[in-house]
């Protein structure tokens, strides 16, 4: 008899904030039951990022002021109550997962039964039915269990039918990142005539931004380490700068219309030093510390804009399924994982060796 049968899946949980040790492959875990308007997805694939790792770490915590790499070596030791994303206690055990590609395999009450059998993507930030308004949200993995599993379940309108010959393993990269990008690229509105500077440019955020930036027509200059410079002209960017160098010493003040930023840390003040008047800076990360130090004069002496980037509308993860549908962005998968690798590829992702993103095959 299948596990299936059983009632029993296989799946990684997450016992707590802190290190790699917080992680648990487990074999048998109960089987998600759909819901009213609620269906059984079993996952192909899913992607690593880095919502759910610093959700592990607990970095989003106000206690936490240094960057992922140094909270990451061991994890907060406090259990933090607000360690999540939303700042609330998250429930554990938890299966985290935000990416999230599979097929429907069964459907609940309320559900048309011909979605049975449709390959899908789940929308990683979903809106909250228990509160109203859009900014009320809830993320895969987190409020809610996600892809790390054989199984999960969702509402059916957050599952998204693809029509692609991609693979599971690269429509696994898009939906975290990609929504992430198109959301801070969408909300300071980038066009074909603007110049875009784009930080952390080779990770799985950053390139998405290259591509849905050039997709807009816009000029895109990238940071990221020397290493990477050519794998990351190969996404599509017009110019590289290095990160480990100041970006004055190869870009001019006031020459940047928008910074879309995943990075912020000891080098921020740049940022906004290229930023040309009345420019736009748009921010959904700080992997190099969140702590920075602004000179306010610069912010309103040059009529900046700047752009906190986390809530998203259906209508991005909308528009980001039909780009992939009409073939209008690629993935760029460096490597895959078996899901008992969890904890490999959360090694390898912090340690940025890889341009792109890092996917778990799950189910076959």
């Amino acid at each position: 008899m299948s596990d299936l049968a059983k009632g029993f899946m296989e799946g990684v949980v997450l016992t707590g904030h802190g290190g790699l040790e917080k992680l648990e492959y487990r074999d048998k875990l109960p089987l998600p039951v759909p819901a009213e308007n609620e269906v059984l997805v079993k996952v192909h694939a899913a992607g690593i990022n880095n919502t759910d790792i610093n959700t592990r770490i607990g970095w989003y915590s106000k206690t936490v002021t240094g960057d992922t790499n140094q909270v990451a070596e061991d994890g907060l030791k406090d259990n933090a109550d607000d360690g999540s994303w939303s700042g609330e206690p998250l429930a554990f055990p938890l299966i985290q997962g935000a990416d999230c590609c599979g097929e429907i395999i069964a459907v609940g009450a309320g559900v048309d039964k011909n979605r049975i059998g449709e390959r899908i993507l789940i929308r990683p930030m979903q809106q909250n039915l228990n509160q109203k308004g859009e900014l009320k949200s809830i993320t895969m993995g987190s409020e809610c269990n996600g892809g790390f599993a054989q199984y999960t379940k969702a509402l059916a309108h957050e599952c998204y039918p693809v029509d692609s010959n991609l693979s599971s393993i690269e429509l696994a990269s898009f939906p975290c990142a990609y929504s992430t990008a198109e959301n801070m690229i969408d909300r300071v509105q980038v066009n074909e005539t603007d110049t875009v500077l784009i930080t952390g440019a080779s990770g799985g955020v950053g390139s998405a931004a290259i591509q849905l930036a050039k997709r807009r027509g816009a000029k895109v200059i990238a940071v990221c380490a020397k290493s990477k410079a050519e794998s990351v002209l190969a996404v599509g960017a017009d110019k590289v700068l290095a990160r480990e160098e100041s970006i004055l010493l190869h870009q001019a003040r006031e020459s940047v219309d928008v910074v879309i930023d995943l990075v912020a840390g000891d080098s921020w003040s740049e940022l906004i030093d290229v930023l040309k008047v009345r420019g736009r800076y748009a921010v959904a990360g700080a992997i190099a510390g969140p702590i920075v130090e602004m000179d306010v004069r610069t912010l309103y002496l040059k009529d900046l804009t700047y752009y906190g980037c986390t809530f998203q509308p259906a209508s991005v993860f909308e528009n980001l399924v039909r780009y992939i549908n009409d073939g209008e962005i690629k993935p760029l998968v460096s490597k895959v994982y078996e899901l008992a690798q969890i904890k490999e590829a959360q090694t390898d992702f912090l340690n940025k060796t890889y341009t792109g993103k890092l996917v778990l095959s799950v189910s076959k």
